[in-house]
């Protein structure tokens, strides 16, 4: 089967290069649309319909991550971009990213493995854009930057929207401080280091984040999570 694929990036070389690289490492995936900025790449999802878009974050007219909560309505998204700031990762993982690459920091074959990833609700992301999201969710947790203990956050301390969601989905004081490091894109070894958890342990307890938010994959628990899905 045929995966689909819209390239969006304000560089008309980026997305030639892309177009070749997925093609011409894939004969499943194909590119069905180029967009030079996010309303076209809006037009063009609409009217493709594909398995993935690839996003740039700067673009002329309607920049990357304005587009972007739309077209994560309407496909998985990952961001292919030279923009590795903490802020603009954190920003589209909020938006609805499923995943954030930076130029520079794959290869062909990661790219493909990538896409296929999102396409699968995995995320991925490389190092620049993983170090950014681990020193935001760092930052936040220990405050003055004293070393964390093992154990949960107590529920006062909790940013106020998980503490909605604890209440909302029954979750755990830990339970919901990992379902918001999933949310915030890390994966399960990012999260162990972050929480000082073995990745055992990340997988127990997001077995039971997935039980209580009838969810069977991190993108359908993020969708819960962040209030753009119904819970059945």
């Amino acid at each position: 089967m045929t995966l689909t694929v819209v390239v969006a990036d304000d560089n008309p070389v980026v997305r030639a290069g892309l177009t070749s690289l997925l093609e011409g490492r894939r004969p499943d995936i194909r590119v069905v649309a180029e967009a030079q900025d996010g309303g076209t790449a809006l037009e063009a999802t609409r009217r493709a319909r594909p398995d993935v878009v690839l996003l740039d974050v700067r673009m002329p007219l309607l920049d990357g991550l304005t587009a972007l909560p739309h077209l994560a309505r309407l496909a998985p998204v990952l961001m292919l971009t030279y923009s590795g700031e903490s802020e603009v990762v954190q920003e589209a993982l909020r938006l609805g990213a499923g995943g954030y690459l930076v130029h520079g920091e794959f290869t062909a074959e990661e790219l493909v493995t990538a896409v296929l990833d999102v396409r699968a609700g995995r995320a991925r992301f490389t190092p620049t854009a993983a170090n950014a999201l681990v020193g935001v969710v760092r930052a936040t947790a220990h405050g003055d930057g004293s070393a964390r203990s093992a154990g949960a956050l107590q529920f006062g301390r909790m940013p106020s929207h998980v503490q909605r969601n604890v209440g909302q989905f029954g979750l755990s004081g830990r339970e919901a401080e990992v379902m918001d490091l999933i949310a915030s894109g890390l994966n399960n070894r990012q999260i162990a280091d972050t929480c000082f958890i073995s990745e055992k342990t990340v997988k127990n307890h997001i077995n039971r984040i997935f039980a209580k938010l009838h969810s069977t994959t991190r993108s359908e628990a993020i969708a819960a999570w962040l209030g753009t899905r119904t819970l059945t």
